[in-house]
């Protein structure tokens, strides 16, 4: 997609653009994509800084106009009847609506059993960090300590009053999950090194 005057293009493909205003103009449907094609200065160009006889202008722009553009689709009749679906069919072989994540996409080629874990925001044995962290985000703290030669890792999502949950890793994986409840006062997690 170009910008009016050849200045090059608004959106590559791939890139996620911004529909950031819509306007009906007689029987044509008018999308601005990107904060459309605005030339001119703003304030902040007129603005200059400086130390003695010398000064420089704050923003390095100089009336150099946005990089968006405007779509216009022509329908040649009234416009009666047309809703936001008939809008999105008919922009489908420029843009697609379906927003998809690069995490939505990577947990479409885990297996079952760990796209349900994620989905239900639970960790489960054998996942490793990221899945962990796309099941329960960051967690509150972190523990380490070396059991028997064995470097284990605590991941602690919760604090009391409430539900406490472990997540041990031996390695880069998950091997235990352990959750617990916790009242006021309580004491839940192990006397361990403190991971910042």
């Amino acid at each position: 997609m170009m910008t009016q005057g050849g200045q090059g293009p608004a959106v590559r493909e791939g890139d996620q653009l911004k529909i950031t205003h819509v306007s009906f103009e007689g029987d044509k449907l008018l999308l601005e994509i990107n904060g459309g094609l605005k030339s001119g200065r703003r304030f902040v160009d007129r603005i200059e800084v400086g130390m003695g006889n010398s000064t420089r202008p704050v923003s390095g722009a100089s009336g150099v106009a946005t990089f968006g553009t405007y779509i216009s689709v022509n329908f040649h009749k009234p416009l009666e009847n047309l809703t936001a679906a008939d809008v999105k069919r008919i922009l489908l072989p420029l843009m697609t609506f379906d927003l998809r994540t690069a995490s939505k996409l990577y947990v479409e080629t885990l297996p079952p059993e760990m796209q349900k874990a994620i989905a239900e925001k639970r960790a489960s044995e054998g996942m490793d960090r990221e899945q962990v962290k796309l099941a329960l985000g960051s967690p509150v703290r972190k523990y380490r300590e070396t059991k028997d030669g064995i470097d284990l890792e605590d991941w602690i999502y919760g604090q009391a009053p409430g539900k406490i949950t472990f997540v041990t890793f031996k390695g880069p994986k998950v091997v235990k999950v352990k959750e617990q409840y916790a009242g006021l006062g309580s004491e839940t997690a192990p006397t361990r090194i403190i991971v910042p």
